[in-house]
């Protein structure tokens, strides 16, 4: 089955094609990090500019990529939440005209199943259940995965993602932007114990997280030097906010896991390409005797592939829908999308 999809939520324009979900015939990316850059974090209206620029560019390159013409493809998916609304609609509503112009169905994505999915396509031996843990700029999210289209979420961000721990530290130190990962090079310089940064624990929802102490005690931390003129250490405070956040995911992860007797872990989303909290996860993972699947860090940002790759086992399951499917900029990772109409 050669499914055509398209991922717009954010600041990424992408186009993949899939056979059967787990092979990958082509993938196309087209980046708008350099024009945010000068802003020092996405501007919505522009990235739903560029989007309409670029979705038909991307989505013919990835069909000349893969050496197929339109007339092959069986479906054309596309992420219809969560995200930007704007750049989600002008991705989705690509994906529907040439669904209804070549009379194929039409799949709609979750963008958080379509990050777990990456992991169908870096481990092809992969299959549920497992327990999985996407963070990201917008998202930081523990999910038991019972099936493909089955998911249940465990615990979830009270306030701010991981990575929007991660963007703010990096902005207020004037690192260059996507903050992420240059914390994390710069993380690799530095000494992790440096700053005491708090671990929020929510008593109430164990698997639950709170990002939004540990990005005011950065920022502070910065704020209190620059007033007392002293020089803040850029390294130390990367290196201590990195195992701040490690430590506030890793553990929850892997006790989720344990809960649900799940002897698999995968980690998906742009944090998850963050190497403090990639070597946090292996050493918990190990020592619990749970194997963890860590994707490449190209199927960590967004990308079409594993929008392409959910995209086959929503559709197995029957979930497929009409022109008339809307987008959402939230909605949880257990829920369907097909049924939710304008």
């Amino acid at each position: 089955m050669l499914i055509l999809a398209i991922e717009s939520s954010c600041d990424e324009t992408a186009a993949a094609i899939s056979r059967d979900g787990r092979e990958i015939l082509a993938d196309v990316v087209y980046s708008q990090v350099d024009m945010h850059a000068e802003y020092g974090g996405v501007v919505p209206e522009i990235a739903s500019r560029k989007h309409i620029e670029k979705v038909s560019l991307v989505a013919q390159q990835a069909l000349k990529k893969a050496g197929i013409s339109p007339s092959e493809l069986d479906a054309v998916a596309a992420t219809c939440a969560p995200g930007l609304i704007g750049a989600l609609l002008v991705g989705a509503n690509f994906a529907k005209a040439a669904a209804l112009q070549l009379g194929v169905p039409f799949i709609p994505v979750h963008h958080i199943r379509g990050h777990i999915a990456a992991n169908y396509v870096a481990f092809p031996e992969l299959k549920p259940p497992f327990t999985a843990l996407v963070a990201s700029g917008g998202h930081t999210v523990i999910i038991d995965v019972e099936d493909y289209t089955k998911m249940t979420v465990l615990g979830t961000t009270r306030d701010d993602a991981a990575g929007e721990a991660f963007d703010k530290t990096a902005r207020i130190l004037g690192l260059d932007y996507p903050g992420g990962a240059a914390i994390d090079r710069l993380s690799k310089q530095g000494d992790p114990n440096a700053y005491k940064l708090p671990r929020a624990v929510v008593h109430d929802r164990p698997y639950d997280f709170s990002f939004s102490g540990v990005k005011t005690a950065a920022v502070n931390a910065v704020h209190n030097a620059k007033q007392k003129g002293e020089e803040i250490n850029a390294a130390d405070l990367s290196a201590s906010i990195s195992v701040a956040v490690a430590d506030a995911i890793a553990p929850r992860v892997v006790a989720a896991a344990a809960e649900k007797g799940r002897k698999t872990v995968v980690a998906a989303g742009g944090v998850a390409a963050n190497s403090t909290l990639r070597a946090e996860l292996q050493r918990l993972c190990d020592k619990e005797g749970i194997t963890l699947c860590l994707p490449p860090l190209s199927l960590c940002g967004d990308n079409g592939s594993m929008i392409a790759a959910q995209a086959y086992y929503e559709y197995l399951a029957g979930n497929t829908a009409d022109s008339g499917q809307n987008c959402y900029a939230s909605l949880p990772a257990d829920e369907q999308l097909c049924g939710l109409e304008l």
